[in-house]
């Protein structure tokens, strides 16, 4: 598998796993795809193909991960101010933390932006 196909694995695995929390839907403004709940974005996943300007990132918001992630070859703080705000982008042309890091930070992501009342349901006992 060469480098492109794993990082359209990577994205694709992290943008299921992203929609299946509660209130999560995907949307593509500045022709970017991005997933949200209750209108805020808790991961930027890029362009769907890789251009001159634009190469294969993931974003996410990390308020206890991020000087962990920041330790991390490829992780930067987010352009826009938004890394002042704790979120990382993680280049997807080098090595890669491993998926389960990166669905983790995902999840940590959603925590950091969705309501309360959605969270919570994450943390109730199922039945």
């Amino acid at each position: 598998m060469d480098r492109m196909d794993k990082w359209r694995e990577v994205r694709e695995t992290v943008r299921e796993f992203a929609l299946r929390f509660p209130g999560a839907y995907e949307d593509h403004p500045w022709g970017e795809t991005v997933v949200k709940v209750n209108k805020k974005i808790f991961v930027f996943l890029g362009v769907e193909e890789p251009t001159e300007k634009w190469s294969p990132t993931l974003g996410v918001k990390l308020p206890e991960s991020h000087g962990h992630a920041l330790a991390l070859d490829g992780v930067q703080p987010s352009g826009y101010g938004l890394g002042k705000a704790g979120w990382v982008t993680i280049a997807l042309t080098g090595a890669l933390p491993e998926t389960e890091v990166l669905l983790d930070w995902v999840e940590e992501s959603y925590r950091a932006v969705a309501p309360k009342k959605l969270v919570a349901t994450l943390d109730a006992p199922e039945g």
